[in-house]
């Protein structure tokens, strides 16, 4: 594992022009409310609030999400299988060496049910930029990126986006490097948003949005804990 550059503390954008509703006014599938800006106050916002964007569809409106059930990693829960083990031998992990490339292999348009658009890439460089949003890059033997992930990292919270692989493991290989990292951060939460049959083989589980945002509200303030 190779270590990220060093880091600063994160700018704080200026504030944002929209107040969010009431999180227990989000539907059955965890939409809260449409439209808005992705500007990186009204984001970091969001996220502080217990929310997340994602578009209704690749070229639609940004809709803001609340899903209750969370799901979440324990930071102490990751499940490593023999062969995963032997594949986090095979590859080099960097943190935020190439984010740019890590959105892109995120946002391929030949990736089934595609939801990264042009303006999610955008707003995620953007807080790149401020020291907000994060990836890990996973590399072969060649030097090549085979797989990554990106997120946003606000105090102890470290809420994942989006993960992609072009070699057998080497997404969750990034997730493996990653939970090491916020372990040895300090970090005291792992947001992965939705449960699907990929995380929960990972160890990932949910828990009701009401304990979610309680866990939320006791790091989300602290002081950023990625370190270098």
């Amino acid at each position: 594992m190779t270590p990220s550059p060093e880091a600063s503390n994160p700018t704080e954008p200026a504030p944002s022009d929209w107040q969010f509703p009431s999180v227990d006014l989000a539907d059955e599938g965890g939409l809260l409310a449409v439209g808005g800006d992705l500007d990186p106050g009204t984001v970091l916002q969001a996220y502080r609030s217990g929310i997340f964007p994602m578009p209704l569809g690749p070229d639609d409106v940004i809709g803001w999400w609340s899903p209750d059930p969370r799901a979440v990693i324990p930071l102490d829960g990751l499940s490593i299988s023999r062969s995963l083990a032997k594949s986090v031998r095979r590859y080099r992990v960097t943190f935020d060496r190439d984010f740019e490339a890590v959105v892109a292999g995120c946002a391929d348009p030949a990736r089934p049910h595609g939801w990264i658009n042009s303006d999610i890439q955008r707003a995620y460089r953007q807080l790149h930029e401020l020291g907000w949003a994060h990836s890990v890059e996973v590399w072969d033997r060649s030097a090549t990126l085979v797989g990554g992930l990106y997120g946003v990292a606000i105090g102890g919270l470290f809420a994942g986006e989006s993960m992609f692989y072009h070699k057998r493991d080497a997404s969750k290989v990034a997730m493996v490097a990653l939970v090491a990292k916020l372990r040895s951060d300090g970090a005291e939460l792992f947001d992965v948003q939705w449960q699907t049959p990929h995380l929960q083989s990972m160890g990932a589980v949910e828990i009701p949005r009401e304990e979610y945002r309680a866990r939320l509200a006791s790091v989300v303030n602290q002081r950023s804990k990625w370190s270098a």
